[in-house]
């Protein structure tokens, strides 16, 4: 028997010296020698779904991180202050989703003390941060499809963050209290191993892992229910938003009872545990994703845009700008009062008593109203007048320039003509009878 023992350690001690050709049997495809077999699902290529997750969770990180930026930065042109109340609710929202991301490299990895620890109290964490948000959000919407005023920005992120802080209450005294009654449970001294197992945070069943979720799918149907009666609002212009929030809670439903289905059901009627880890990885990248492509970007499309109230006041009262289109238009105000006032000048100068408008008025329509021109009157002067008479010629008087009309009226053209046409005839009947006084002197 010590022979057998002998030999025993003397072919085993090569492998102990040696530990690069001991591992060289297990390194999966795609990792390097001296990695540590914790994380060989990260690199190993025979099982790519390690890889893929990792790509689509990196991917998800940095798709996430410039959306925050965006929204942060597009704060300053936000000209609905009802949606600027909504912003720090909807960051806390993105920083949850930026969670949810992150955890997926903590479910590809190998399970430990720390990874299964951070599964256990993240995973509910998050997702409650993220239900939270749209149960405050919906909550809001109530508010602005009915009465088209919320509450305060603050107001709807305190709901959000209390809403959050239950979740992690019953996550820590969750993970608090297995531990503990799991170190203190009595038991062979020499058991350590088993009392080990109770301890450690891998060692739960799928099923209570689920049950400890129940507050946060009790926050995700509360969310799916509230964003219906926002779409019955009177203001039709927060029906998208709330659109939006079904929309996202009804993908993430559909998700959750898939992999709920898979994690506690499926993979132990095919008697696979190994794909727990995976089932809980694509939960979190798929229900991400949902959260960035059915809620993140349309909110962030539709931040900066006005409301119908503060389109309607742009119309009526316009900014003034100091754009290229604003000084085109203030030089050529100028420039028509400058060509007005020319105009003006050329005018002859009104009377300084006051006239009244109606002064010219002579009981006759405007349209009725006949004004001879220069050429009519020369043709109607008589042909017996003297030689002398001089063509009457449209002379504008005090009492004329002094009305509202610049053109001369007919009767004052008429009065004109019957003056310059009788001042011949008299001067022919003068000389008549001085012709007939100086023949009765001749014959006398």
């Amino acid at each position: 028997m010590a022979i057998h023992k002998a030999l025993v350690m003397c072919l085993g001690l090569p492998l102990f010296l040696f530990p690069g050709a001991r591992a060289q049997s297990h390194v999966p495809p795609g990792c390097s020698q001296g990695l540590n077999p914790l994380y060989y699902n990260l690199c190993d290529r025979s099982g790519a779904w390690g890889i893929v997750l990792e790509a689509v969770a990196g991917a998800g990180i940095v798709t996430t991180f410039v959306l925050t930026i965006i929204l942060v930065a597009s704060l300053p042109f936000v000209q609905d202050t009802k949606k600027r109340s909504l912003l720090g609710t909807q960051v806390f929202f993105l920083l949850g989703t930026l969670g949810l991301f992150c955890l997926v490299f903590a479910c590809v990895v190998k399970p430990d003390f720390s990874t299964c620890a951070s599964r256990r109290f993240l995973f509910g964490v998050l997702f409650a941060i993220c239900f939270s948000c749209l149960a405050a959000h919906v909550f809001a919407l109530n508010f602005l499809a009915r009465k088209n005023h919320g509450p305060r920005g603050w107001v709807i992120f305190t709901v959000a963050l209390l809403l959050t802080l239950v979740e992690v209450i019953i996550n820590t005294e969750w993970l608090i209290i297995t531990l503990v009654r799991g170190s203190g449970d009595g038991g062979p001294q020499g058991n350590s191993s088993a009392r080990w197992a109770v301890a450690s945070p891998c060692a739960i069943a799928n099923m209570d892992f689920v049950m400890a979720l129940i507050y946060v799918m009790l926050l995700l149907l509360g969310a799916f229910l509230g964003a219906w009666p926002a779409l019955c609002g009177h203001f039709k212009r927060w029906r998208k938003h709330g659109v939006f929030v079904l929309l996202t809670t009804a993908t993430s439903i559909a998700i959750w009872v898939v992999w709920i289905v898979m994690y506690t059901y499926g993979n132990e009627q095919r008697n696979s545990p190994t794909w727990d880890d995976p089932t809980l990885a694509i939960a979190l990248a798929a229900n991400a994703w949902a959260f960035v492509l059915f809620y993140v970007i349309p909110e962030v499309s539709q931040v900066t845009k006005a409301s119908p109230e503060q389109s309607y006041q742009g119309d009526m009262y316009p900014t003034r700008g100091v754009g290229y289109e604003t000084i085109l238009k203030e030089q050529k105000g100028q420039s028509m009062f400058v060509e007005n006032k020319a105009f003006s000048m050329d005018e002859p100068a009104a009377a300084k008593r006051p006239v009244s408008p109606y002064s010219g008025y002579n009981g006759q329509l405007l349209t009725s109203v006949y004004q001879p021109t220069e050429m009519a009157l020369m043709h109607k002067v008589p042909s017996e007048g003297a030689y002398d008479v001089i063509l009457p010629r449209a002379t504008a008087n005090s009492q004329v320039m002094g009305s509202a009309n610049s053109t001369l009226r007919a009767e004052d053209m008429y009065s004109a003509q019957s003056h310059q046409a009788a001042t011949p005839l008299k001067d022919g009947k003068n000389s008549q009878s001085s012709l007939q006084v100086a023949a009765v002197f001749a014959t006398l």
